[in-house]
């Protein structure tokens, strides 16, 4: 069966260039070596391919419905494999160990989740949104919140959502207008509308713990009067909320997760004053609390997003070496027999993008999940400062990167294919719709523009750039040093992140936050590609071995300094010129 996500490239990234094994030398993860790092991979490659992977196009096929009960109805397998997952302890696996958790370092805990998302992408969301709820209650909620609710959900018990978006509201969660009205036992009753609640509704699990976004009296306009509320379909006696289920979304892809249309406080189940809330921290400070699971929700989009672009790469990777078709151009004669498709240059330049973006987005991601460890468990202030500082900027571009480009990694994998991709009997296609979600999931694509050009590269005084590319430019020293290749690839990088400082300035030299941001997804899309070159060339410092895998590494990399980073000239020309064409058209002309 072919590799969803390569376990080499999984060691490397882990052992031989994130040093994770430095930080079971930490208090908080010295229970842990290599042995039980490797434990709950192999257990995680076990338990994807023997329970989550059977079920994906099954699930694909066969979308959650409504039964004459009212109740969703999903195939079971699903259930089945998020029992194994939960009572193996691995929804627990980053949390402290006096609430239920193991203490795992967020390095492995993320690639162990990746392996379970390129095997079932759909199955595996549930957990994800749970550990992201949970992670939120547990820094926020208050002892007896992170008892009746928290270890539920490490357990399995109880499964959690984010409830933001609104039919009417979108992204803008300013104009959100469900209300919270406080009542005298000292609860809130929540009365609203909440539109693309992935989870949440089911029923594989005792309880769903949602948290959601809310208007109470008192505070200001806009987001500043917004708290955050957990609302659960069954309060803590067992009787069911007042929290119904209007509709299924009926998606494109990732069919498996349900994604729902939710009332609260219609009166479907209560006396119609409202569904039972009870207020997370102090009021009106729930956008940035809920912002603590949004960034780490944009980190796991970009971890899905990569997880599916790998799994596409794999197996066009596994069926060009197979699928034999046409000669070689300078073939002589009628009898030279067909080649492997990945004899043909072309099909080559297909595979060395998809591994280039595939491998770069897990790199991408998995170095976020160690800064995350640093900003945790640092020696010293200043280094966990710096560490969270240089998250915060990644962010975005975690999120939006892979999103994009493991994307068209999945519709290059559908070419490989030719027609056969094309079909369902083929994983391929799947994968593709099942990531088409993703670069609107947890904030548009645009959206990241925005928050980096706008808020990550210029906060502190333009600190946040800062630190990005002094980061950059260690590696660059490094890389210089070692002199051949690497220095080559050393200049290019060195250049184009110079030139990202000057247009950064040059972009906000006017004082005109319009003209600024009018071509902010370009900066992101720039920004990102010189990352992910960085990346790259720190993957091609680490990789010195003389076998196969090595040199794939070193041709990935010759691949996007060749072909990839390139690209970014064009787009810091366009925001060097403060172009103003999307500003200047009126829409009556289209």
């Amino acid at each position: 069966m072919t590799e969803h996500l390569s376990r080499r490239d999984v060691d490397f990234l882990l052992y031989e260039w994130l040093d994770t094994l430095e930080l079971p030398q930490r208090e908080r993860f010295a229970e842990h070596s290599r042995e039980t790092f490797d434990g709950i991979l192999d257990l995680s490659e076990d338990m994807a391919t023997k329970l989550f992977a059977p079920h994906n196009k099954t699930a694909d096929r066969t979308e959650p419905q409504i039964g004459p009960d009212g109740k969703v109805v999903l195939i079971p397998e699903i259930g089945e494999a998020l029992k194994a997952f939960g009572d193996a302890g691995l929804i627990a696996a980053s949390f402290d160990e006096e609430i239920g958790g193991m203490q795992l370092p967020n390095t492995v805990s993320r690639a162990s989740t990746t392996i379970f998302q390129a095997a079932n992408a759909a199955t595996t969301s549930y957990a994800f949104l749970t550990v992201g709820n949970a992670n939120l209650l547990a820094k926020y909620g208050t002892p007896d919140q992170i008892d009746t609710w928290v270890r539920p959900m490490l357990e399995g018990r109880y499964f959690g959502t984010m409830c933001l978006s609104e039919p009417q509201a979108g992204s803008s969660l300013a104009d959100i207008t469900t209300k919270a009205a406080p009542a005298p036992d000292g609860t809130y009753r929540i009365t609203g509308t909440k539109m693309w609640i992935s989870g949440g509704d089911h029923e594989l699990t005792e309880n769903i713990v949602h948290l959601v976004l809310a208007k109470a009296p008192g505070g200001g306009p806009g987001v500043k009067g917004i708290s955050l509320f957990i609302v659960p379909k069954f309060l803590p006696d067992g009787t069911r909320n007042d929290v119904a289920l209007v509709g299924l979304n009926h998606k494109m892809g990732n069919r498996g997760t349900t994604n729902t249309l939710l009332n609260f406080g219609d009166g479907s189940f209560g006396d119609g004053t409202g569904a039972v809330g009870y207020l997370v921290g102090e009021l009106h400070r729930g956008l940035f609390y809920m912002f603590n699971m949004m960034n780490e929700a944009r980190i796991g989009v970009g971890f899905l997003a990569t997880a599916l672009g790998y799994a596409g790469f794999q197996k066009s990777l596994e069926y060009a070496k197979v699928r034999t078709q046409g000669r070689p151009v300078d073939a002589k004669g009628p009898d030279v027999p067909p080649v492997p498709i990945i004899d043909h240059p072309d099909v080559m330049r297909m595979m060395l993008a998809q591994k280039s973006y595939a491998e770069g987005a897990l790199a991408l991601g998995l170095y976020c999940a160690r800064l995350l460890d640093e900003e945790q468990t640092a020696p010293d202030d200043e280094a966990r400062a710096r560490a969270h500082l240089l998250l915060e900027v990644l962010t975005p571009i975690a999120k939006s990167w892979p999103s994009q480009w493991c994307l068209e990694a999945n519709s290059l994998a559908i070419q490989v294919h030719g027609g056969y991709g094309y079909t369902t009997e083929f994983d391929v296609e799947q994968f593709y719709r099942d990531n088409r979600l993703n670069p609107i999931h947890e904030g548009a694509h645009g959206i990241h523009g925005l928050d980096l050009l706008g808020r990550k590269v210029v906060m502190d005084g333009g600190r946040g750039l800062a630190v990005l590319t002094e980061t950059i430019g260690e590696t660059i020293d490094r890389a210089r040093s070692a002199g051949g290749d690497a220095a080559g690839y050393a200049e290019a990088l060195a250049a184009q992140t110079a030139r990202l400082g000057e247009v950064t300035a040059a972009v906000w030299a006017p004082g005109d936050p319009a003209l600024a941001l009018a071509n902010a997804t370009a900066y992101l899309e720039a920004t990102g590609h010189i990352v992910v070159a960085w990346l790259w060339l720190d993957q091609f410092l680490a990789a010195s071995g003389p076998d196969d895998f090595y040199a794939g590494k070193r041709a990935a990399t010759k691949y996007f300094f060749t072909y990839e980073l390139p690209k970014t000239t064009a787009q810091l020309d366009l925001l060097a010129a403060l172009d103003r064409t999307t500003m200047d058209t009126d829409p009556a002309w289209l």
